[in-house]
């Protein structure tokens, strides 16, 4: 029998206690991340955590159950997202923690079509909890920049491309600025919305970067940044903050401004205001799977972060629907440039 009791909510002040202690705590395993996502449409933030006889988590898990669609797609559009991945203690006592959590989720989760965890930092040590649980683990690439070797250091990494893109940038007279209204987050948002129709993939919708703009821009925990060419807004960059890090979360820029490289200049830009920030380390957000010819990690790449595996881990809730859903996806991609083109009609 379990010596753990799993629980769906923590006090606050335990939550946060037991964050401070683990190293790898992230911005997604926050009760601020989960307000946000409280607030978004589709979006249902989970809490799971084994607790001692005295109520101190040894083990926290975080999942986001995010549909797409509801209605009858629901069961084909539903998953469970852990942003940031598990949290444990080291060592045998972490380990049988973790494993009571994951078989809680396992078990009472039934409306997504898997769960996903993003490892943020090398989940080795919790791999035998994760494979005994069903979780199975693939590559996932990642960049990560340290920002303690200061802004020569990292002008030092980034690739000729890339430094020539910023020099243009600077020479076209584009600048950046901190979005301060709320009204700028749409602004920031139709770039996002533009970047994604172009990929054929979903985008949260607004409500999710309005909620960030309320709940985590006073606490200093994020930044929405506006990339502007001759007084016109052109791209946008979304940045995350937690303890020493900064994450890049989202990004784009209007088609019509590329000849400007306002993307580049924006990473750039981020990079100096996190050394002047006193932040030690700028997380690229994910690379794709190394087998994927993935035009982000070429972007990504530019700079010169050190490349790191962490991974991703799943399990399959239902298998048959998961592999049904996949399908349906890829047809939907193929098929989404002809079903968004509006026929015209001339009389």
């Amino acid at each position: 029998m379990s010596r753990w009791r799993v629980v769906t909510t923590l006090p606050e002040g335990v939550w946060r206690e037991r964050l401070d202690a683990w190293e790898e705590a992230t911005i997604f395993h926050t009760p601020e991340m989960q307000e946000v996502f409280a607030r978004v449409p589709g979006h249902t933030p989970l809490l799971w955590a084994a607790v001692d006889d005295r109520g101190i988590p040894a083990a926290l898990f975080t999942p986001v159950i995010v549909t797409l669609k509801g209605g009858l797609w629901r069961p084909l559009t539903s998953r469970a997202v852990a942003y940031g991945g598990v949290l444990a203690e080291r060592g045998e006592r972490g380990l049988d923690a973790l494993a009571a959590v994951l078989r809680a989720h396992n078990a009472a989760v039934r409306s997504p079509l898997f769960t996903e965890l993003r490892h943020m930092h090398d989940p080795t040590a919790w791999q035998p909890a994760l494979t005994a649980a069903g979780y199975r683990w693939e590559p996932h690439l990642n960049f990560l920049l340290p920002l303690e070797e200061g802004e020569e250091g990292l002008w030092r990494r980034m690739n000729r491309t890339a430094r020539k893109n910023v020099r243009k940038a600077e020479r076209e007279g584009v600048q950046v600025r901190p979005v301060q209204e709320r009204e700028e987050v749409r602004v920031c948002y139709g770039f996002l919305e533009e970047v994604y129709a172009r990929a054929r993939v979903p985008l949260a919708p607004p409500e999710l970067f309005l909620a960030v703009f309320d709940v985590l821009v006073p606490r200093g925990m994020a930044y929405f940044w506006l990339a502007y060419h001759r007084g016109r807004p052109i791209a946008t960059r979304v940045t995350l903050a937690y303890r020493d890090r900064l994450v890049d979360w989202y990004g784009g820029a209007t088609a019509s401004a590329r000849h400007v490289r306002p993307d580049d200049f924006l990473v750039w830009h981020v990079l100096r205001w996190g050394v002047r920030a006193g932040y030690k380390v700028f997380d690229f957000g994910g690379a794709g799977h190394p087998d994927s010819h993935h035009g982000i990690r070429a972007f990504k790449a530019k700079f010169g972060g050190d490349r790191v595996n962490y991974g991703r881990s799943t399990y399959l809730h239902h298998p048959l629907l998961f592999h049904a859903a996949q399908g349906a996806y890829a047809l939907w991609r193929k098929l989404k440039p002809l079903l968004s083109r509006s026929p015209s009609f001339r009389p």
